[in-house]
């Protein structure tokens, strides 16, 4: 009997360290936090200036041109991603009026650009604002 009663007692202590499985926990996504970067300057005949900014995770990156000193008037604008010097065009529109809207999406961390530009419509300087949303 005595192998018997070793033998249930070891077949509990099993049983009771079984019982405990662990707890699963799945993460939950974090929402990003979006931010809004203003960009102002003032675009000439055959001019462009170009704006990094940097993104802190993956989401919507927004742009929108706020404000052109005449209305009428149809630039460029672009986003993409910028390498230290320049900035490789993701979307492009050549016929950007006021309050147009461009979006595009962040992959992950990382530095991205706002051009702007003539398009070979800007006779006299013109004063522009872009607001970008992004995370």
């Amino acid at each position: 009997m005595s192998r018997f009663t070793c033998a249930a007692v070891l077949l509990a202590a099993l049983s009771a360290a079984c019982s405990n499985s662990p707890t699963v926990t799945t993460p939950t996504p974090t929402t990003p936090v979006y931010v809004t970067d203003t960009f102002a300057g003032t675009l000439t005949r055959n001019g462009a200036t170009t704006f990094p900014f940097s993104v802190s995770t993956q989401g919507a990156v927004t742009a929108n041109l706020t404000s052109v000193g005449d209305a009428s008037l149809t630039i460029g604008m672009s986003l993409g991603s910028w390498n230290g010097t320049a900035c490789n065009i993701l979307l492009a529109n050549d016929q950007a009026k006021q309050g147009v809207t461009m979006v595009g999406t962040a992959s992950g961390i990382g530095t991205l650009c706002l051009r702007v530009y003539d398009v070979g419509q800007v006779t006299t300087p013109v004063d522009y604002t872009v607001t970008v949303t992004h995370p």
